[in-house]
């Protein structure tokens, strides 16, 4: 294999959690476009449907399966149901997760639930139920979605920085479980995306702005940023690396 050709997700089977809408939606179509075939997870099967026709007009595979990432029973029994489909389950980007700007003094009880039970409970129970079934097949390749809100403190933020931070300690300790295994596990930590989920605040001039002055690159992210890495740690160019949170920040959380 050429090193060209070890980026390439050719003939592997790829689960992309929250590929309904935003960067799940748009990181699932370049995964196909590299070769690989995506099982779409996310609660509405509608909005499931109009990524998959996408990636098939395109020539690329791909399969909707349904689940609450807020149930340990649904998340098992999605996970099983790929694995009887595919066979075998490759690769995991395990995107799906919220956000919701609280100031600390405001935030509840059910809000922390909320936030945690999606973004780190949930990202916890599919990453062990996907493992399991590489572990059977001899390996695979674990991406979590992260945050630059996991590394550096945004006001607001408190409970979306620390599902994060927990998301990234995640990481490393699954990294250390799992290699034994030839399971890789690693993590993406994006600055803000622009997506119709951010639109709203990021359309906002002065919101915008003040983001920008903290991105020393001078512009947002993008889902080609993201998918990007996505790709590379679901390849086997990436074999070498597990236990990474790799910052995709434009230089946020250099100072």
């Amino acid at each position: 294999m050429s090193l060209l050709d070890s980026f390439s997700l050719k003939n592997k089977n790829i689960i992309v959690t929250g590929a309904s809408r935003g960067i799940g939606y748009g990181v699932a179509k370049e995964l196909a476009g590299a070769g690989a075939r995506v099982a779409l997870v996310a609660r509405s099967e509608a909005l499931l449907d109009t990524c998959r026709k996408e990636i098939e007009e395109a020539g690329g595979k791909a399969d909707v399966f349904t689940a609450d990432l807020r149930s340990i029973d649904s998340i098992r029994a999605c996970v099983a149901e790929i694995e009887a489909a595919y066979g075998r389950i490759d690769g995991l980007f395990s995107n799906a997760g919220m956000g919701n700007p609280i100031p600390a003094y405001d935030v509840t009880e059910a809000d922390w639930d909320e936030m945690m039970d999606l973004n780190l409970k949930g990202s916890f129970f599919f990453a062990q139920a996907a493992a399991a079934s590489m572990r059977k097949s001899g390996g695979g390749k674990i991406c979590m979605m992260s945050s630059q809100a996991g590394t550096a403190a945004i006001r607001n933020e408190s409970v979306y920085c620390a599902s994060k931070g927990g998301v990234n300690m995640l990481t490393k300790v699954l990294a250390a479980e799992w290699a034994p295994d030839n399971i890789n596990v690693n993590a993406i930590a994006p600055t803000f995306v622009y997506t119709p989920g951010t639109a709203e605040r990021l359309d906002d001039p002065a919101f915008r702005q003040s983001i920008l002055a903290k991105i020393p690159l001078e512009r947002l992210g993008t889902i080609a940023d993201v998918a990007a890495a996505v790709i590379y740690f679901l390849s086997d160019a990436s074999s070498m690396v597990t236990g990474t949170v790799q910052l995709i920040d434009g230089g946020w959380t250099l100072e």
